[in-house]
């Protein structure tokens, strides 16, 4: 007998909102961004608009804010009909829903304040993350506990993927959140140098692959047959695809620290497994395709189905790319340069973007209960919305294959060509105009949809909750005969499938992860290499609050090119004191790591107040409040014990004396700079972070040869 229950369409519209809401917010910082790229002076000469401070909210706002809203509009929509079950629990659903867009306030909060970890696409600070793996785990509650209720035997393959985002992603957040807390919104991550890079970008690879694609590719599974009133192609193929996409994709993290001082082994371990990752991901993307086998004529006419096609085209040239990119040959040229940029964005915009609105569009008629406003809009969207793809990446490829080239070409001489960096930056502001026109195209799009939506919305009305009905599970039920051997065991036991699932993930994230807690005694250590003195450490710590990591790398690699241009490359034992490390993932202004000592405090201290008139051309803000803003020394003893916690060997009591010491170096460099008549009092934090840069790779004294 049939039992009668109600699908929960409200939290799905809920999510479906945040969804748009955000999505138009973070690409407007987006494009911002873009445009202060163009022209310095739209940082608005305020530190909480600034480029530093306010790129990462962008990334989180499209990352977590726009996709993860998506994500969730896809699951609770999907999942309920999968296993013709309402959510397990309604309070959960919404706990889950304010408690993430809390979160999401935050990020927009703290980020232009400087709150700031540093580690790429997990910036937040110790208390929001706690936040984060706490409504996660509502998430996780609420997913497992209407998987255990369902009244469908089988798990389709789309919560296969749902099951693995949320493993991983825990797994991924919690080891890359280790910090020790100095104050509400402070903390040092316990990793350092080499160590801390292998975990950041182990994480940072694995929240593309567990947040921006495994979640996905499950709604793809799930929307793409019903948009196109097909079955899947190959339940075989999907197997293949998942075991093989999350057993190997954990493994890719460390193509992003080639030739860094980043170990050989882990080096070749993420070149290997990143050049594998071809075949599953390939097979994702053919087996959605195939899926519209005979129903090409409804492409042509379907605004939503065209979204799905571009989305699964850009997917398969990104996960092509991606690969492509970890060979070192390739590697030496694009790392550090817009190439990179242009790559995740074609995965970004044409993926999850198209994916999202290609579902959007379908979603919410079905759950107003009736038909879309505007097909001519939805079409102009997608159209507008394709162009805006290729004039942003084009031109971005382009200024990568600049960057690159031009940066290790040579004369006849046997000397750089260009040894100037803005030399190579002046040639690119032209695609950095193509590329902002670009995004704006793209939010236009956005912008459409929303008006279509909106319109869509008001011509039905909300079914809240959605009758259904359906055979209850049978009770205590066990897979007999052939079941046992075959996958569709797997289907049927949920907590088991979540267990192999996380076996899968860290098998080799326990291979790559484990060593990076012993690494620190494999490294050799160089003597002359001493902790930060506390001024020098205030001013890292201004350095991470004003976001310089995210234009600057402090990584020499060993390329003549580049040892020519910055000095000798890095050493793994450089980097042993730093809480965390800032060899950053892009040069938008040159490398820093053997800056201290190329230039007087006066020519910094200029340079920070107004970049243009010592670097022509340089598209680098002014940071005048620096030299107005008095520096915060209570909180140096909190630093310097947090420090010696994690071992660095700061002597007994010398927190005590610190601020002493602070006050003593601060004086030196304020007299400095008095004597070539710049006027500066010794407290502000100008002085911090004049005396960071001072000290960027000093410690490593090469003798000329």
């Amino acid at each position: 007998m049939t039992e009668k229950f109600y699908y929960d369409n409200k939290i799905v519209r809920n999510f479906a909102i945040a969804t748009i809401v955000w999505g138009i917010i973070g690409m407007t910082v987006g494009l911002l961004i873009a445009m202060q790229l163009i022209k310095p002076a739209l940082n608005m000469g305020s530190q909480y608009t600034s480029f530093g401070r306010i790129r990462p909210l962008h990334t989180n706002a499209v990352i977590f804010a726009f996709v993860g809203n998506a994500i969730f509009m896809g699951v609770y929509y999907s999942l309920q009909r999968l296993l013709k079950a309402r959510m397990f629990s309604d309070v959960l659903s919404k706990i889950h829903f304010w408690g993430w867009q809390l979160i999401i306030v935050s990020a927009v909060i703290t980020l232009p304040l400087g709150l700031s970890s540093s580690h790429e696409y997990a910036e937040l600070e110790w208390p929001i993350d706690i936040a984060i793996t706490l409504i996660w785990v509502v998430f996780g509650i609420n997913m497992f506990g209407t998987i255990i209720k369902r009244r469908e035997q089988h798990m389709y393959v789309a919560i296969w993927f749902y099951i693995a985002t949320f493993v991983t992603v825990a797994v991924l957040h919690i080891v890359n959140s280790f910090q020790l807390p100095i104050s509400a919104f402070k903390s040092y991550y316990i990793y350092s140098g080499v160590q801390d890079a292998l975990v950041q970008w182990w994480y940072g690879h694995n929240a593309v692959a567990f947040f921006l694609t495994t979640p996905y590719l499950g709604m793809m599974y799930y929307f793409l047959p019903k948009m196109a009133n097909r079955p899947v192609y190959s339940y075989k193929l999907s197997i293949l695809h998942f075991w093989s996409l999350i057993f190997i994709y954990i493994w890719a993290g460390p193509h992003h620290l080639l030739y860094t001082s980043l170990p050989s082994w882990a080096q070749s371990l993420g070149v290997v497994f990143s050049i594998m990752l071809i075949a599953p991901s390939w097979g994702g993307m053919i087996n959605g395709l195939l899926t519209l086998r005979g129903a090409w004529d409804k492409v042509r006419e379907d605004a939503t189905l065209k979204f799905m096609v571009v989305g699964l085209t850009a997917y398969g040239m990104a996960t092509f790319e991606g690969p492509m990119l970890a060979l070192k040959q390739i590697n030496a040229i694009a790392h550090y340069t817009d190439w990179i940029v242009a790559h995740v964005h074609v995965g970004a915009l044409g993926w999850n973007g198209f994916l999202t609105f290609g579902i959007l569009y379908w979603l919410i008629p079905r759950i107003y209960r009736t038909e879309l406003y505007s097909k001519k809009l939805a079409s102009f969207h997608f159209w507008i919305g394709t162009l805006g793809i290729i004039f942003y990446a084009v031109p971005l490829y382009f200024a990568g294959f600049t960057q690159g080239l031009m940066w290790k070409q040579f004369g006849e001489d046997g000397m750089l060509k260009y040894p100037n960096f803005l030399e190579t930056l002046i040639q690119i502001i032209p695609m950095y105009v193509l590329r902002a026109i670009g995004g704006a195209m793209y939010l236009t799009g956005v912008i459409v949809m929303t008006y279509n939506l909106i319109r869509t919305v008001k011509l039905g009305k909300l079914v809240a909750n959605e009758p259904a009905e359906a055979m209850p599970l049978p009770a205590n039920y066990e897979p007999v005969g052939s079941d046992r051997k075959a996958h569709r065991f797997l289907e049927r036991k949920p907590m088991i499938f979540l267990v192999l699932s996380l076996v899968v993930i860290l098998i080799g994230g326990m291979i790559e992860m484990m060593p990076t807690f012993t690494i620190q005694s494999n490294i050799p250590t160089i003597s002359s290499v001493k902790p930060y003195s506390a001024l020098e450490l205030q001013g890292r710590d201004l350095y991470i609050k004003e976001g310089c990591v995210n234009c600057h790398s402090q990584m020499i690699r060993p390329f003549r090119s580049e040892t020519e241009r910055y000095g000798e490359y890095s050493k793994a034992g450089e980097f042993v004191y730093d809480h965390p490390h800032l060899w950053g993932s892009k040069r938008t202004g040159p490398d820093l790591a053997r800056e201290g000592g190329k230039y007087s405090n006066a020519w910094h201290f200029n340079h920070l107040l107004d970049p243009q008139t010592m670097s022509p051309g340089s598209i680098m803000p002014a940071y005048e409040w620096l030299i107005t803003q008095e520096l915060d020394t209570t909180t140096t003893r909190a630093k310097i014990n947090a420090m010696r916690t994690l071992g660095v060997p700061y002597e007994p009591g010398y927190e005590n004396q610190a601020n002493a010491d602070l006050d003593k170096q601060a004086k030196a460099i304020a007299d400095d700079l008095k004597q070539n008549k710049v006027q500066v009092k010794s407290d502000r934090e100008i002085i911090a972070i004049i005396a960071y840069l001072q000290r960027l790779g000093t410690d490593i004294k090469v003798k000329a040869q």
